[in-house]
């Protein structure tokens, strides 16, 4: 493969932005510079002033493969993807059947070679009875376990406190959980079902799915951490009220040491609030549910002060038929990976995050906390994973979306950057239009 030239770009990478240049060869990056001369027969690309950046890795996802490709699958979801400039993914457990044994792990490993446009992970899922499967985990199949503390599908609840604690004591990798209160949640969805039958308003599912069950389950999840030191990330927080409970500074602190527990939050959490649902209704309906806007303006916040480590999206789509249920029939989740990054920026255009912040939340930071090895950043030797950012607006359209469900919450949002070009392992993926050449995604290698 020739090696390619990119010059006069906008490097974001580590806290700086700095002009130069940057040269990838065989899949990495060969060189980063300034003035840096082109080659005989090398492809010369002029940023033109451009901010270009280490691709995103996006830890939690959920691509729907097995068993549930009719609204979703690891090639779609994995191109919408890379539109977005999302170069890593790491998929949740909870598919059909669910991944809860390293033969299972495998299998969707198989699946993604040679189908995914980005690089791809998997989560080993826990449930009540598969504490020896993660127990005997290779801690380099996997970026991590994956606990639903709340309410999950199938057989992925874990409510047995003997098994909790042996999943925290025993974990070969960091747990991620999801955190809800499921007894708190079926109370109040009871409540609300004596008022309203099934057609509960779509407004009312930060009701249901309260502050007060995220904070109840949150705490629980960091006492069995701290009770045996476990490496801990808990997924999606919404709520300002959980922020108290996590250290602020950053993932890794000046002594080359690193949190322990850390937290994480969402686009959707960012950009929507309680007032949405009045337009959006069930569209935007995910668990945990988006809250108030005053929960948006502290998350936020939090990014910017280091109290959450890590930026993802929590893909999580469904057909818009599905969508259009009565409440309690309605799925949650929504599908996000094609615009988030564009959507992340939109923060940077309000003065509220820097460009190398998003970096940091969104693809340094998930490097360093599932200790991927030798991507996530711009460095000499890793991986070619590069997004160009152009800053000419653009309008989500429908018929824009390339994930299988064919819908965005975004829809009819202006957002004032656009993905120019997107690579994969040093091979164009995106051009800023459509697909470029067949998936290149690489199984995801863990340096531990």
């Amino acid at each position: 493969m020739p090696s390619t030239l990119i010059v006069n770009a906008r490097l974001v990478n580590e806290g700086r932005e700095y002009d130069g240049d940057l040269r990838f060869e065989d899949g990495r990056i060969a060189q980063i510079g300034t003035g840096l001369s082109a080659r005989a027969n090398e492809s010369v690309i002029d940023a033109g002033g451009r901010r270009l950046l280490p691709g995103m890795i996006d830890d939690q996802v959920h691509f729907r493969e097995p068993g549930l490709e009719y609204k979703a699958d690891i090639a779609t979801e994995s191109a919408a993807a890379v539109a977005g400039g999302l170069t890593s993914f790491m998929d949740m457990p909870n598919t059909n059947p669910p991944t809860l044994d390293a033969e299972a792990l495998e299998n969707k490993y198989r699946r993604a070679a040679g189908r995914a446009w980005g690089n791809y992970g998997f989560y080993m899922g826990a449930s009540n009875d598969n504490l020896a499967a993660i127990q005997s985990l290779d801690p380099l199949a996997a970026p991590g376990i994956k606990v639903f503390m709340g309410a999950s599908t199938g057989n992925m609840l874990v409510d047995d406190p003997v098994i909790l604690d042996g999943i925290f004591r025993d974990a070969p990798t960091p747990i991620i959980t999801h955190c809800e209160d499921t007894p708190m949640i079926d109370a109040e969805l009871a409540r609300y079902k004596a008022k309203y039958g099934d057609d509960i308003p779509a407004a009312c599912h930060p009701d249901i799915r309260s502050r007060e069950a995220c904070m109840k389950s949150t705490q629980l999840a960091l006492s069995l951490a701290r009770k045996h030191d476990t490496r801990l990330h808990v997924l999606h927080i919404s709520t300002a009220d959980e922020l108290a409970l996590f250290e602020q500074g950053p993932l890794i602190r000046a002594d080359g040491s690193r949190k322990r527990i850390t937290a994480e939050t969402c686009i959707h959490f960012l950009r929507f609030d309680r007032a949405d649902y009045a337009r959006l209704g069930n569209l935007i309906k995910c668990n945990p549910a988006i809250k108030d806007a005053s929960d948006r303006e502290a998350l936020i916040q939090a990014l910017a002060d280091n109290v959450i480590d890590v930026l993802a999206t929590d893909h999580a789509p469904h057909t818009l038929e599905e969508k259009a249920r009565l409440y309690t029939g309605a799925p949650s989740g929504l599908p996000l990976v094609q615009y988030a990054l564009v959507a992340a920026l939109e923060l940077v255009h309000e003065g509220r995050l820097t460009t190398a912040q998003v970096v940091q939340k969104f693809a340094h930071a998930p490097a360093q906390l599932f200790d991927v090895k030798e991507r996530g950043f711009l460095r000499e030797g890793y991986a070619a994973d590069l997004v160009l950012i152009d800053d000419t607006p653009f309008t989500v359209q429908r018929e824009d979306v390339l994930s299988k469900c064919g819908w965005s919450p975004f829809e009819g949002t202006t957002f004032r950057s656009r993905i120019a070009s997107t690579w994969v392992n040093g091979e164009l993926a995106w051009d800023g239009r459509q697909l470029v050449g067949q998936p290149r995604g690489q199984r995801l290698a863990f340096d531990r």
